[in-house]
């Protein structure tokens, strides 16, 4: 069966209470289905700022108008604006999504903090991030959370053993081209992997001629001859469930043209045998339109 597994990555307290509204509506009406990784905690987005001193950082803002997404407001959360709780303020919005019918999982407490520095972080750091979030999700949820997909593809050994401790039925915190068990250092962590395997919208808008009006016919031709264990796509409430909507929209009919299934993650992971995926080592690698290295899938 050909599938597609939509991955909704939510960051931001305006992704939470604009973009997941909108992205429920528009899946209902196509009959697919997704899962959403929520942030539950405060809304630092303002204090991304430092990473302006980064190599590339400049060039990738250039070309995705991060005003334009996130807005004034947004930007500022964290520095000259208060932070806003996302968990707190949202949750009935996060309770409406999995009443919908969608999975629901966790993708940070706080991004900006994840991201930003989880690859360099101790054990003792990483449990207490991953425990905020466990914690909130369940207080929100009543029940503990299931799935994870880290902040920015960002990711360390201890969180990738933590996932294991959690009894997560899977996780999806790297890059790659398809599912499988992940290794460190020849370690081998029992919570499998579905590694996101199409680029981006951000990473691809504006690179060599790719515009609003191809990019989805861009991703579309890389769709066309399905692998045999599908695709998993990662989207953002802040882009395609605001702006890039119609891109989105776009997206949805095309791969409905050529024969996938839209699946959530779960029902993605469901239909592979788990028990023969291959093991393959977790390396911090760069992936073409990001800034700096992402957790990845290697040989």
């Amino acid at each position: 069966m050909k599938q597609i597994a939509l991955k909704i990555d939510v960051d931001t307290f305006r992704g939470t209470r604009e973009g997941v509204p909108r992205l429920v509506e528009v899946l209902q009406r196509y009959n697919a289905g997704a899962t959403f990784f929520f942030s539950l905690g405060q809304d630092h987005t303002g204090r991304a700022i430092k990473r302006v001193f980064r190599p590339g950082f400049i060039g990738k803002v250039s070309r995705t108008s991060v005003v334009e997404h996130y807005g004034i407001k947004t930007l500022l959360y964290g520095t000259l604006l208060p932070a806003p709780d996302i968990g707190k303020k949202c949750g009935d919005i996060m309770r409406a999504v999995r009443d919908a019918g969608f999975e629901v999982g966790i993708h940070c407490y706080d991004h900006i903090r994840w991201q930003d520095y989880v690859a360099n972080q101790d054990e003792a750091w990483t449990r207490r991030e991953l425990q905020l979030a466990v914690d909130r999700f369940t207080s929100i949820f009543g029940e503990a959370p299931r799935a994870h997909a880290a902040a920015g593809w960002q990711m360390n050994r201890h969180g990738l053993r933590f996932l294991q401790h959690l009894g997560m039925e899977y996780s999806s915190d790297t890059r790659g081209t398809h599912p499988f068990i992940p290794t460190w250092n020849a370690e081998i962590i029992a919570v499998p992997q579905l590694p996101t395997t199409l680029p981006t919208l951000d990473e691809l808008m504006n690179r060599e001629g790719i515009t609003l009006e191809n990019i989805a016919q861009h991703i579309l031709k890389m769709t066309e001859d399905a692998p045999a264990t599908g695709h998993v796509y990662t989207l953002h409430a802040e882009l395609e469930g605001q702006k890039w909507m119609p891109i989105f929209e776009e997206l949805l009919q095309g791969w409905q043209e050529q024969g996938y299934e839209l699946v959530s993650m779960q029902e993605y992971l469901h239909n592979l045998d788990v028990a023969s995926l291959p093991r393959h080592e977790v390396k911090m690698l760069e992936v073409e339109g990001r800034v700096g290295t992402l957790a990845s899938q290697a040989a």
